[in-house]
């Protein structure tokens, strides 16, 4: 489709989703009702001009008014075979619960995304991944099985033990955090394994932001010889919303035909010029039983500017892909900082195994202080600590405090990472 027909197509779901989950889904009915939002919606412009944003702090609030699940159902309970909770890293977590249909088209948005990162029916795919409530890895892996991919589980699994089976089965495809996917490589080297006797080609990951970060995808393909990085980014609430554009590096396209995206400035709430950051607006069109329209993701992005040279794709497009949370970015001394730019610089160095930020406020203003982890075989820390410093005032034109701890000091993680504290 170009962008003309996938507008339209958009239209027309968005007038389906509103007719099937009006009246009966509560939460909405009362929400739209009172701006006037109706499913006979004229236009897209119309919709962004008056539809009002959902936030996370109302479905919150509705579940706990209306426990356990809250009002945002639009079928009566014994409609739905499916439970999901968010991880809870930005507060309190809310429960998700999808029926058979909703889950099918998400396995639908994951094929897609399996397809455009270059994955092949009867591949092995490995989801290091620990499969607990929230959505993760979950329709990624039904999806895999769909398209008719051998999907190995490692949950409950050491590092080691994973990757062994990796090699042992043969793996072409990893799917799991950008983080753990450095963490597998170090350990297979202190372990001595080989991983360019890997079969790994495609390393899908998710989770956190770094996929599209050039340091860290650059990184895990030093770490496994011969695979190539795709991100993705999806959410317990909303579903697997992109895949890598296979033409641009670093870009992330929303799946259009599930999805209706926007940008807004977070204080006025309005549209942003493309390649200005913001804050990321999904609607979803086809997860009728528990729907969320205009949600305030709290993600940080930037829409790509189209250059005319590379092939035409009417899907929205992110640049950097997902650059980190709205609430984590910090001013220093006049310097707007993003979780993804201190990513980038610190993964430019391969003797930092592990990093922390601590963020605390002096005054109304914002410090901020970094604590690296040399990786082993760091004879000199201070002159890493310098260089460190150095590359900061570079790269932000900060004087940046850095500190080197002690090996093994740093906690390391599996799922999500956590080295933003703010102290």
């Amino acid at each position: 489709m170009n962008k003309a027909q996938l507008q339209a197509n958009q239209l027309e779901k968005l007038q389906a989703m509103l007719g099937n989950i009006l009246p009966g889904n509560v939460f909405y009915a009362e929400k739209l009702k009172e701006a006037g939002v109706s499913p006979q919606v004229a236009s897209l412009d119309w919709f962004y001009q008056n539809c009002p944003f959902t936030l996370k702090s109302e479905i919150v609030e509705d579940q706990i008014a209306h426990p356990p699940y809250g009002r945002n159902l639009t079928f009566p309970i014994e409609k739905y075979v499916r439970f999901n909770q968010t991880s809870g890293t930005t507060g309190r977590p809310m429960r998700w619960l999808d029926t058979a249909e909703s889950w099918d088209e998400m396995l639908n948005c994951w094929a897609k995304i399996f397809l455009k990162s270059g994955v092949n029916s009867g591949d092995r795919i490995f989801f290091a991944f620990s499969f607990g409530p929230f959505l993760g890895f979950w329709t990624a892996f039904g999806a895999a099985t769909r398209i008719g991919c051998l999907a190995i589980p490692g949950g409950g699994q050491s590092s080691i033990s994973r990757l062994q089976s990796i090699l042992e089965n043969q793996v072409r495809v990893l799917c799991c955090t950008p983080t753990y996917a450095i963490r597998l490589g170090e350990v297979a080297q202190v372990e001595g394994i080989a991983l360019s006797n890997a079969d790994v080609e495609i390393i899908i990951v998710a989770g956190e932001p770094g996929g599209s970060i050039p340091a860290v995808y650059s990184r895990i393909e030093e770490l496994w010889p011969g695979a190539k990085v795709c991100d993705h980014h999806g959410m317990t609430e909303i579903g697997p919303v992109s895949y890598e554009d296979p033409h641009q590096r670093g870009v992330l396209r929303l799946i259009g035909t599930a999805y209706l995206s926007e940008i807004i400035d977070p204080v006025s709430g309005q549209h942003v010029a493309p390649g200005e950051p913001g804050e990321l607006v999904i609607t979803n069109l086809y997860r009728w039983g528990s729907p969320l329209i205009r949600y305030r993701t709290g993600d940080l992005v930037k829409e790509k500017v189209e250059d005319i040279t590379t092939p035409e794709n009417p899907e929205f497009a992110l640049d950097g892909g997902i650059l980190g949370r709205v609430d984590d970015m910090i001013t220093v001394r006049g310097v707007n900082v993003y979780p993804g730019a201190i990513e980038e610089i610190l993964r430019r160095f391969v003797d930092i195994a592990e990093y922390r930020v601590e963020v605390r406020s002096n005054r109304a203003m914002e410090e901020m202080q970094i604590y690296i982890e040399p990786a082993a075989g760091v004879t000199n820390p201070s002159s890493l600590v310098e260089q460190t410093q150095k590359a900061f005032q570079a790269a932000l034109s900060l004087r940046v405090p850095v500190t080197a701890v002690e090996p093994g000091t740093l906690p390391r993680f599996e799922m999500k990472a956590k080295r933003w504290l703010k102290v």
